[in-house]
């Protein structure tokens, strides 16, 4: 393996790493944005009401997403497992 096949098999892995991640992610700025919004109108500045609703949003998301995710992780180490035996059919 070369340098170019190392830099792009570390691209890729960052790739899978921002697929998986960032539709929680995205999930999370958009409670947070509603519970900030809902805060700021009613004027209730309650710690706990910032994290409790976010904590379960964010399970029940990635409980949702688990197939996802295990299927996007699952395809890149195929593509890693098939470029090993590329590697060592020399």
């Amino acid at each position: 393996m070369n340098e170019a096949e190392a830099i792009e098999v570390g691209r890729e892995a960052v790739m899978v790493v921002l697929t998986m991640s960032v539709p929680v992610m995205a999930v999370a700025l958009g409670v947070g944005l509603v519970i900030s919004l809902f805060q700021a109108l009613t004027q209730l500045q309650e710690m706990t009401l910032v994290f409790v609703p976010k904590i379960i949003v964010v399970f029940v998301a990635l409980v949702l997403l688990i197939p996802f995710m295990f299927a996007t992780l699952a395809g890149f180490m195929e593509q890693i497992a098939d470029r090993m035996i590329g590697l060592g059919g020399g």
